[in-house]
Formats: C-alpha cells, sequence, structure tokens
C-alpha cells in the first residue's frame, strides 16, 4: 500500500530524503555515518555540554555521558535522554537536538547516554549501559543540584524503548523511584515487522524506519538471547510480565509510524497496570516527524512534550 497521501505535507521532504533500502552487515557502517550527517544539519542546544564517565557494569566499559546544564538557582529536575538510532546507531551528542532544548528551557538539568551499539554490543550491553549512567545520575544529583525524586527518563525510538528497559530494571532491582517516562514513539516490541508481528497494520512503516530495518535492529540486539528468561521485559518491554510500579508514562508518536500498534498496545498495558499514561498520535506522522522543527505537527509536539515535562518535572 501507497501511503505518501497520508502522510503531513510539511513531512514530504523527510521521506523524500530519508532511505529506506535494507540495512545489512555490508553496509551497516554507511548507515551510521548517513543517520550521523542527517542529524548535523539539525539545530543542537545552545548549551555546550560537559563530558563525565558513569562506570561501565560487570566490567565493561566507562560510558560516556553529556551533561547540559542550564544553570539556575536552587535544585533542578533533571531528564536521562537516551537516543535513537534503532539500537544499532546513533551518537549522544548528535541525537540530543529533539527534546533536549525543551527540557533546557524549562531548567531541567539533560544528561545525554552515549550507549554501545549493538550488534558489536548484543543486549544486555545496551540497558546495562543506560542503567550505569542513571545510577551515576543519582549518586551525583547533590553536587548537580538535582533532586533524585525529580529525575526522568526520556528517549526517541530505540531510545525510548531503552528508557522503558531502564525503568523496568530500576523496578525489579528495587532501585530508587523515576518521576516519569517521557517516550517519543518508542521502539518496544522485537516482533513488529517479523513472522510473530501481531499487529499488521498495513498503513504504518512505509518511510523512514520499515519493517526490515527493524527487524535488523531486533535481530543485531538480540544476539544469541533467547527472550524466555525474566529479563524478556528488559529486552523487549511489550514482553514483559506486568508493567506494575512503573513511573506516569507520556507517548507521543505519528499515525504512520511503523510503532503506533505497539506503541497503543504498551499505552493499553500500562492502563491496565493501573499507571497514569498520556498517550498522543499525531496525524499524518511518520518516524522521526518531531526532527522537521518548522512544521506544525511537530511545533504540536513539543508543545504537548513542554507540557508533560512541566506536569511531571516543573514544580
Amino acid at each position: 500500500m501507497n501511503t505518501r497521501h497520508l502522510v503531513d505535507p510539511d513531512l514530504l521532504p523527510l521521506i523524500d530524503l530519508a532511505p529506506t533500502d535494507p540495512i545489512t552487515p555490508d553496509n551497516l557502517a554507511a548507515t551510521r555515518a548517513a543517520m550521523n550527517v542527517r542529524f548535523e544539519g539539525l539545530p543542537r542546544p545552545s548549551i555546550t555540554p560537559t563530558v563525565a564517565f558513569a562506570q561501565g557494569r560487570d566490567g565493561a566499559p566507562d560510558v560516556p555521558l553529556f551533561i547540559y546544564d542550564p544553570g539556575g538557582q536552587g535544585s533542578r529536575a533533571a531528564i536521562l535522554h537516551i537516543h535513537g538510532g534503532g539500537m544499532i546507531a546513533g551518537r549522544a551528542e548528535l541525537t540530543v537536538f529533539g527534546t533536549a532544548p525543551i527540557a533546557l528551557g524549562l531548567g531541567v538539568v539533560v544528561v545525554s547516554v552515549d550507549y554501545r551499539l549493538a550488534p558489536e554490543t548484543p543486549f544486555p550491553g545496551l540497558q546495562e549501559d543506560c542503567y550505569a549512567a542513571l545510577e551515576w545520575l543519582f549518586v551525583h544529583a547533590n553536587e548537580l543540584r538535582i533532586e533524585p525524586a525529580r529525575i526522568a527518563v526520556s528517549g526517541d525510538s530505540a531510545g525510548g524503548g531503552l528508557a522503558t528497559a531502564l525503568a523496568l530494571m530500576l523496578r525489579d532491582r528495587g532501585g530508587p523511584k523515576l518521576a516519569a517516562q517521557l517516550l517519543t514513539y518508542p521502539m518496544l516490541d522485537y516482533r513488529t515487522g517479523g513472522p510473530e508481528d501481531p499487529y499488521l497494520n498495513a498503513t504504518t512503516g512505509e518511510f523512514v524506519w520499515t519493517r526490515e530495518r527493524n527487524q535488523f535492529g531486533w535481530q543485531s540486539l538480540r544476539g544469541g538471547y533467547i527472550p524466555a528468561d525474566t529479563r524478556k521485559g528488559w529486552f523487549s518491554p511489550m514482553l514483559a510480565d506486568n508493567l506494575l510500579h512503573l513511573p506516569p508514562t507520556w507517548i507521543g508518536t505519528g499515525s504512520l509510524d511503523l510503532f503506533l500498534d505497539e506503541n497503543k498496545a504498551f499505552a493499553r498495558c500500562l492502563s491496565a497496570a493501573e499507571v497514569s499514561v498520556d498517550f498522543r498520535v499525531y496525524a499524518g506522522g511518520v518516524h522521526g516527524f518531531n526532527t522537521v522543527s518548522a512544521a506544525s505537527l511537530s511545533r504540536r509536539f513539543a508543545a504537548d512534550f513542554e507540557t508533560a515535562v512541566r506536569r511531571h518535572l516543573v514544580i
């Protein structure tokens, strides 16, 4: 099915420029480079980050953190931001453009995680890198003048999936409570686009991030892992046995995004687990729609994200 006529007109340049060809081991390096070039041309936060390193877990390498501090007086809230890239691409300093400036404008400290990538690092390496970053943020909260009760996780695409995995890990390990999880078209279900796909929506996933690309990302992350043990929700959050006691959640996704149906299913499961959830669908939005900052759809998204940050973090 051709869904171009359903795309918001402001987003047509995005879909015309975005490749949709399959990703393979042979072209992975070129795919990563192309993604980075695309992000380099987008608006960046006006604040120059400082760099710190969280100690890697279980002997893993230290995890680079990019800290964007808006200044101000008194204690602040913070967001641990996890970048997207399908689990296989992306760099923290290039993919913090979308939601970080919104949070920074509200006086929220943003810490962006430069986690390792699959397939070189399979599950649970990416998740453990993000966990190490969150541990670092809680430990250093006082010196950063951050209130531990006002720390949230946020991420887009793969970063949104990793943010939810992190919330599950924190709950399962008895860690501190998060104030919120703020998820932009999160990548949550490894079955999407594969033979076990429970959604099969013909109007999603034609542009930017396709079923074939999604399966390459998940297979790269999976490595030799069989998602049948108690960690399966950390790998693919839609497989979690329950979503009880997760933090209040905001989800924003596009109506044509491949992740629309898994995001909707996740919101429904959160509601059933008595988790406060705010689920927003943006008509005509494809994957990555909010990167077109001038689009009216992106401006509505930004306003909704700002409202969510204010509600959960800005007291």
